[in-house]
């Protein structure tokens, strides 16, 4: 009981960091409403961003929940890498499709290559069952190999804003987008409860520090939260891999 406690007073700095981002930056936000999978969830309209507003947002001394298992296909990079970088993203979410699409790339190209970083995804499901089934669909997909193509395309498909409605067709067309070789299987996996205790353990995880806002990212011993510059990232990845 008394590591939660601290655990949850060690992250509460990130998330009020990631509301005050929302705030200044327009990044967004969105509250968690149930702590089960059938619960719903609400978020303000994004705030309008001032030019120059958007700065790194930051937090120290959080714990750390990096899994390092072989094999996940969750996860990408070196098991070894000397820094593992955490991502609490929901599908539905505009500003955690934003980074896929924008950042992402960018920060795989530079620090995946040389080993530096390792990349952890975890399932934050914020806006209701469809990003619960999307998530459930990734890691179908992720049955046969193709997990972060999969992440991808639903994220290239999304709006810039608002909560893209996605129904079992699109999760099956994004299935067929990215070669899923074997569609029945995949279709099975969308009904798998495996997965679906799996999204539940992530979203729990993520309750037990106190993150309530999409996208949030642990990396070493320091958070950062929203869609932020790459050079944001850099900054932190570069500083934790020069630690001895």
């Amino acid at each position: 009981m008394a590591e939660n406690t601290d655990r949850r007073f060690r992250l509460s700095s990130v998330i009020v960091i990631a509301l005050g981002a929302a705030l200044l930056g327009g990044l967004g936000t969105a509250v968690v409403m149930s702590s089960t999978l059938g619960g719903t969830a609400t978020a303000p309209a994004p705030a309008a961003a001032e030019p120059g507003a958007q700065k790194e947002q930051t937090a120290s001394g959080v714990p750390d929940l990096a899994r390092r298992i072989d094999g996940d296909p969750t996860a990408i990079g070196a098991v070894d890498a000397p820094v593992v970088m955490i991502e609490f993203a929901d599908y539905r979410c505009p500003f955690c499709s934003l980074f896929s699409r924008e950042t992402m790339p960018k920060i795989m190209e530079q620090y995946l290559a040389d080993g530096t970083l390792r990349i952890e995804w975890r399932d934050l499901p914020i806006f209701g069952d469809q990003s619960i089934d999307t998530a459930i669909a990734a890691r179908a997909a992720g049955d046969q190999g193709l997990f972060w193509e999969y992440n991808a395309a639903v994220a290239a498909a999304a709006p810039d804003r608002g909560h893209p409605d996605i129904d079992r067709a699109m999760l099956i067309g994004f299935a067929e987008q990215v070669g899923v070789p074997d569609l029945a299987a995949f279709e099975l996996g969308l009904d798998s409860e495996t997965h679906r205790a799996a999204v539940q353990a992530d979203l729990q995880e993520a309750q037990s520090i106190g993150a309530t806002s999409t996208p949030i990212f642990l990396i070493g011993d320091e958070a950062i939260g929203g869609a932020q510059p790459l050079e944001a990232f850099q900054a932190i990845i570069e500083r934790q891999a020069a630690r001895p």
